[in-house]
């Protein structure tokens, strides 16, 4: 489908909005997907390569390299947000890693901590920070990139299925604490999402049970109903619901973008 005949959403044209990790992945679709609504990009990412090709594809007003676990980092990239764009209408909390695989006692407790300062205390730090620009914009939105992860147990990837998990709990707490300013918050749940990540993920996971990378595929999409793997332009159009007027009043919830993974 061409992009001229995709459907145009109210309330994104001349949104501002923020997406970490935005220069690759699901948070590159993303910003693609708000960017050909209409909205105003801020992007971060800490491959710098790779956020010069997506700020020159995006028209992104601002694109810093910026590691989410990193206070001064974020506070830098929400300085630059307020300096060129005046403000913030939403935020798109999409920055993670996939974390170490492996029984719990082989994670070290600094793959644990690396995994969760990205994952979790990630968008603890950006959202404290955009929720004062989104305060004085009058309301706004807040996406949370979590996981089918986050709903499921997910043995040998402890540290990975513990943030996302958080970042549920975080979603839901943030919706009541900020509703009454007209803040809404959001997760969504994606699945097996194409692309090189899960790849890595399968190849692990086949090397740590001793099968094939086939085998494993063949494992991970038989517990998806629909038998297959998530394009990640299927979690770029639910943020971009969630992010217009169009998902007003849709606030705490978590949202599958999945085929409806069974278990993991």
């Amino acid at each position: 489908m061409s992009d001229t005949s995709r459907m145009k959403l109210p309330g994104l044209e001349g949104k501002r909005v923020a997406v970490t990790a935005g220069a690759s992945g699901i948070g590159l679709c993303i910003a693609r997907e708000l960017a050909r609504q209409g909205a105003r990009m801020a992007i971060c990412d800490i491959d710098e390569a790779a956020l010069e090709r997506a700020a020159q594809e995006l028209g992104a007003e601002v694109a810093l390299r910026a590691d989410v676990s990193d206070e001064a980092a974020v506070a830098s990239f929400f300085e630059a947000i307020g300096n060129t764009l005046g403000g913030l209408d939403a935020l798109v909390n999409n920055a993670g890693i996939a974390g170490p695989t492996g029984s719990v006692d082989e994670i070290s407790p600094e793959d644990w901590r690396r995994c969760l300062d990205i994952g979790l205390t990630g968008q603890f730090l950006c959202t404290r920070k955009a929720v004062p620009m989104l305060r004085a914009a009058g309301g706004g939105a807040i996406v949370n990139i979590s996981s089918s992860a986050g709903k499921f147990g997910y043995a040998f990837r402890t540290p990975y299925a513990s943030a996302k998990w958080g970042v549920i709990g975080f979603t839901q707490s943030l919706a009541k604490e900020l509703g009454p300013e007209n803040i809404r918050a959001n997760a969504i749940l994606p699945g097996i999402i194409e692309g090189p990540r899960i790849e890595g993920v399968i190849a692990a996971r086949a090397k740590q049970t001793g099968i094939s990378h086939e085998e494993m595929t063949e494992r991970y999409l038989s517990n998806v109903s629909l038998r297959r793997m998530t394009p990640p332009e299927d979690v770029a159009d639910m943020a971009a619901f969630l992010i217009a007027e169009t998902g007003r009043n849709l606030s705490g919830q978590s949202f599958p973008v999945d085929g409806n993974v069974e278990t993991l």
